[in-house]
């Protein structure tokens, strides 16, 4: 059964989240998972860039996916690479990976159906809205954990 973790970060600014994201993507290819990254179309161009140098000793082999821009690693079906192990997503996207999921948009997708685990990552100052989302995903009967990260870098 999928997973829901919650990381709620004590920090209220969008790179903390964003920089939270690369580490957690990063922990979760080390153990042989392949991720999707789902982004609010306008948070896309920073998350791929901070995924070529975020953490700074570490490189995360990404491509980008979005309806409208290709993607610099294709398939021949010109969809990024399914060996690829990050995919940064705009939020209509529909995934290539469905293992690891770490959603940053404000709504629950509608394909959560296959993924292993699920991750939202909440600043401080989201937490009505995180509350809301957890309710959902406790209705629909997935085991939930709450993470409180005060110092996480």
């Amino acid at each position: 059964m999928m997973r829901v973790d919650f990381y709620i970060l004590a920090d209220v600014d969008e790179i903390a989240r964003q920089r939270f994201t690369c580490r957690l993507a990063g922990r979760a290819v080390a153990a042989g998972k392949r991720v999707h990254v789902r982004v609010p179309a306008a948070a896309l161009e920073e998350i791929d860039a901070l995924l070529w140098e975020y953490p700074p000793d570490r490189f995360l082999p990404h491509a980008r996916l979005t309806a409208d821009e290709p993607s610099a690693d294709k398939s021949s079906a010109g969809e990024p690479h399914p060996a690829t192990p990050i995919i940064v997503a705009a939020e209509a996207a529909a995934p290539l990976h469905r293992e690891v999921l770490i959603n940053l948009a404000a709504d629950i997708p509608d394909f959560l159906a296959g993924f292993e685990r699920v991750s939202e990552v909440v600043l401080a100052g989201e937490r009505a809205a995180a509350r809301a989302k957890y309710r959902s995903y406790r209705e629909r009967g997935y085991p939930l954990f709450h993470h409180e990260l005060d110092d996480w870098e």
